[in-house]
C-alpha cells in the first residue's frame, strides 16, 4: 500500500525515484555537520546515546479531568510546572503495559509529547478527554501493542491510523515508541516519533534530492509525501527505514557517539535546522 488518497501512477513513481535516491545518499554533509554540532552541545546530557534524558516540562493541574492518572507523573493537585524525562515516560509505559492498563500508557505518553503547548484547535488535556472516552480505545490500543509485538511497527501504525477520534500518527507514534521499550516488535526497526516537525526535515530532505536527481524540480513530490500529518503506512515504514540507516551513518562518523540509538537522531532533528543550497 503506497501513499493514500492521490491519483496518478506517475507521481507515485515519481515518489518512489526520490524515496531511493534518499536511501542511498542518506544525510548530505551539511545536516552532518548541524547535528554534529548538536551533539557538541548535548553530549553530556546524552552521554550514554540515547535521548533518554530528553525532559519536558508540563503543568499537572491542567491534567486534573484525565484518569486514570500514571504515577510517574506528578500528582494533578500539585502547584506549578513538573518534568518528566523520555526514560521515565519509557517506565512508566511498560509498567503500565504490563498490567495491560492501556489508556494509563498512553495518558504518559500524551502528556509528554504536549508538554506546556497548547493549539488553537485545544489539542491538550480537552482532546485526551475526548480519546479517552472513545469505547473502542483498549482494543484499539491493544491491537496496535499486539501488531507491534508480532509483526513490527508498519503494522503497528496501520492498526491505529484512522481508528481512534482525535489520535493522530503525531501523537499515536509517541505510544508505539514508548510501548517498543516494553514490546520490541518481532522483526524490523523499533518505532520512532513522527509528527510535523520531523516530517517537515524530511521534506526539506526530500525536495533537495528531488531537485538534485530531476526527480521532483518543483518539490511538489516532496510536499506530498512529507505532508504535516496523516502519513500512510507506507510513508512510516520509509520513515523508520531512513532514520535507522542515517542513525548508523552518523555513527560511523567523527561527529556522533558510535551505536547511539536511531531515536537520538529522531531527538537531535527535531531541533536542528540547516541550509540548504537552492
Amino acid at each position: 500500500m503506497k501513499e493514500d488518497g492521490q491519483d496518478g501512477r506517475g507521481r507515485q513513481e515519481r515518489a518512489d525515484a526520490v524515496d531511493r535516491e534518499m536511501a542511498a545518499r542518506l544525510l548530505p554533509e551539511a545536516v552532518v555537520r548541524a547535528l554534529g554540532r548538536w551533539w557538541e552541545t548535548n553530549a553530556a546530557a546524552y552521554a550514554d546515546g540515547t535521548p533518554g534524558a530528553h525532559t519536558v516540562r508540563y503543568t499537572p493541574g491542567r491534567w486534573a479531568q484525565i484518569t486514570p492518572w500514571p504515577k510517574a507523573l506528578a500528582p494533578t493537585s500539585a502547584g506549578g510546572d513538573a518534568a518528566v524525562s523520555r526514560a521515565e515516560v519509557a517506565s512508566a509505559v511498560t509498567n503500565a503495559l504490563r498490567r495491560e492498563a492501556f489508556k494509563e500508557a498512553l495518558i504518559a505518553t500524551y502528556v509528554w509529547g504536549k508538554g506546556k503547548r497548547g493549539t488553537p484547535g485545544g489539542s491538550g488535556p480537552a482532546t485526551l478527554h475526548k480519546i479517552l472516552a472513545f469505547d473502542g480505545l483498549d482494543t484499539a490500543l491493544a491491537t496496535a501493542v499486539n501488531a507491534l509485538r508480532e509483526h513490527g511497527a508498519p503494522q503497528a501504525y496501520a492498526a491505529l491510523q484512522g481508528q481512534i477520534p482525535g489520535l493522530g500518527p503525531a501523537f499515536f507514534t509517541k505510544f508505539l515508541y514508548f510501548a517498543s521499550h516494553a514490546l520490541p516488535p518481532a522483526r524490523g526497526p523499533r518505532p520512532l516519533i513522527l509528527d510535523r516537525v520531523l516530517s517537515r526535515r524530511l521534506r526539506q530532505l526530500a525536495a533537495a534530492v528531488g531537485r538534485e536527481s530531476g526527480h521532483d524540480v518543483d518539490g511538489s513530490i516532496a510536499a506530498w509525501v512529507w505532508s504535516d500529518g496523516n502519513w500512510s503506512p507506507h510513508r512510516y515504514r520509509i520513515y523508520l527505514s531512513f532514520m535507522h540507516a542515517a542513525a548508523g551513518q552518523l555513527a560511523a562518523s567523527d561527529s556522533w557517539p558510535s551505536g547511539a540509538a536511531p531515536d537520538l537522531l529522531e531527538c537531535a532533528l527535531f531541533t536542528t535546522t540547516w541550509e540548504t543550497p537552492g
